[in-house]
């Protein structure tokens, strides 16, 4: 008996250390696997957290094609589609590409150039001159649209109650100058005179803006003033011709297709004795006498730095209100003045001749 008794204690010893082996295996395992489970999760955390960061950082590399749609070729508008380049070559490098394109003065090709930023998605278009404006915003709602050497964009864009701000797709720079301080020049300069005419491009809706507002000014001052519209270039000289009869001063605003024809009004105004005050500075040095004047280069690249903030994120063009010129300067053009015998004060700017 004591000898079976002995081998059944050694028999439950046994089974009761390999049941305590098998219990100490069981521990380690699922320790070890749940360390592994924890790496795992630490990992996919990171994962994630870097995920995230990427998202929120621009990827290197980006690139931008931005469509530069311009009415009509002159000096004016030139030089803010060159400073509009300009700010973003400076901002982005080779990494912005242009797609650049002049309707040369017809309205319906500025609606062809539009159709076909949008068919190439490009990532922004500029805007340059009210025809260029009014194409992009009825040709899309999505991309982007910046523009500039828009007088004014309520009347442009037919808003009421217009507070500065576009909202939608769409904001951008005025070349709008102080119209009551152009008829005050006017009034500076000839204050003598009797009957001022309004010259001005009827398809252009912010040339009628402008002259309808600065008559108004001029009407208080005393003169009599009369509008002559031409529809293009077309009926120019015609128009020209009755004005520089019947006026004794011509006051042309900051119209597109005047700028673009200043040798056409010159070659009229002139041999007519009849001086011309200009809406910019442009067509001052082709036909005018003097002009209250922004720099169409500074409002390119004020333009361009809108369009860097757009495409790198930092600001939202629905809440970008429009940005107008930051000063204006008394100019002249210095051989129009002496062959019409103006005399010019002394806080007037001379006008440099194009070489």
């Amino acid at each position: 008996m004591k000898k079976i008794l002995a081998l059944v204690m050694a028999m439950t010893m046994a089974v009761g250390l390999t049941a305590c082996g098998g219990s100490s295996s069981g521990t380690e395992d699922t320790s070890a696997a749940d360390s592994a489970a924890t790496e795992d999760t630490a990992e996919d955390t990171g994962a994630a957290e870097d995920t995230a960061a990427e998202a929120e950082t621009p990827s290197a590399g980006a690139s931008y094609t931005v469509g530069i749609c311009q009415l009509v070729q002159h000096e004016a508008l030139d030089a803010a589609t060159q400073g509009f380049k300009d700010a973003l070559t400076e901002a982005f490098g080779d990494a912005v590409t242009f797609s650049e394109q002049n309707a040369q003065g017809d309205s319906n090709t500025c609606s062809t150039i539009i159709n076909s930023f949008v068919s190439e998605d490009v990532d922004l278009i500029m805007a340059n001159a009210t025809a260029a404006l009014q194409a992009a915003a009825a040709g899309t709602n999505e991309i982007p649209i910046l523009g500039t050497s828009v007088t004014e964009y309520g009347v442009a864009l037919d808003i009421d109650g217009f507070d500065g701000t576009v909202g939608g797709n769409i904001s951008g720079t005025a070349d709008l100058a102080p119209l009551d301080e152009q008829a005050a020049m006017l009034n500076e300069l000839f204050p003598d005179a009797s009957n001022v005419g309004l010259l001005y491009c009827s398809a252009e809706a912010n040339s009628q803006y402008q002259v309808d507002t600065v008559q108004g000014y001029l009407e208080e001052l005393g003169y009599t003033c009369t509008q002559y519209s031409f529809a293009d270039s077309n009926d120019l000289s015609s128009v020209v011709t009755t004005a520089s009869t019947e006026c004794d001063v011509i006051y042309v605003p900051t119209d597109n297709t005047a700028a673009a024809n200043t040798e056409i009004i010159n070659n009229i105004c002139q041999p007519a004795g009849v001086p011309i005050i200009a809406g910019e500075e442009g067509i001052c040095a082709g036909c005018g006498v003097a002009t209250l004047s922004i720099s169409y280069y500074d409002l390119g690249v004020t333009t361009g730095q809108m369009a860097v903030k757009v495409l790198s994120g930092e600001s939202d063009i629905s809440e970008m209100p429009i940005e107008y010129a930051p000063q204006f300067t008394k100019k002249y053009n210095p051989t129009l003045a002496e062959a019409l015998g103006v005399t010019i004060p002394d806080d007037y700017v001379a006008i440099e001749a194009a070489e």
